[in-house]
């Protein structure tokens, strides 16, 4: 029986985890615990607020429901104006830079886009000037 144990006991042992092991087990425990408690006291705090918070809204809600509404307005229009000028101010930085031959990202694709419009044109130009002749001669010819 006692030969028995000597390798379960052997097993076991190597099995165990080691100390940093253990360590990093309690390490992460107390983290996390400290925030589960962490997001409890938040969540308390957070009902409270609305509790205390919620007859002073339906008391001042005719006016506090369009002030939001325009600071929201506002806000998004600035916003957007922002944008526009930085999309702006972007656009002519791209310009100046492909106009001064510093070759910005994307340049080659307006290259090629150039080069297809003016082939595009050249033959849209030969088929211009050559509709009127062959109109000239259709309506010549009928009388």
């Amino acid at each position: 029986m006692a030969d028995q144990q000597q390798p379960i006991m052997k097993n076991l042992h190597e099995s165990s985890p080691s100390t940093r092991q253990i360590v990093r087990f309690l390490t992460a425990a107390t983290i996390g615990l400290s925030l589960l408690v962490l997001s409890g006291l938040t969540l308390t705090g957070t009902v409270i607020g609305l509790v205390v918070a919620t007859p002073l809204m339906v008391l001042f809600s005719p006016v506090l429901v369009p002030a939001v509404i325009t600071m929201g307005l506002l806000t998004m229009g600035f916003l957007f104006s922002g944008g526009c000028g930085v999309a702006a101010a972007t656009a002519l930085t791209w310009i100046y830079k492909y106009v001064s031959g510093k070759h910005p990202m994307g340049a080659d694709k307006v290259d090629y886009a150039r080069m297809r419009i003016a082939e595009k044109a050249k033959e849209l130009g030969h088929y211009a000037q050559s509709q009127p002749q062959q109109t000239h001669q259709t309506t010549t010819t009928t009388h």
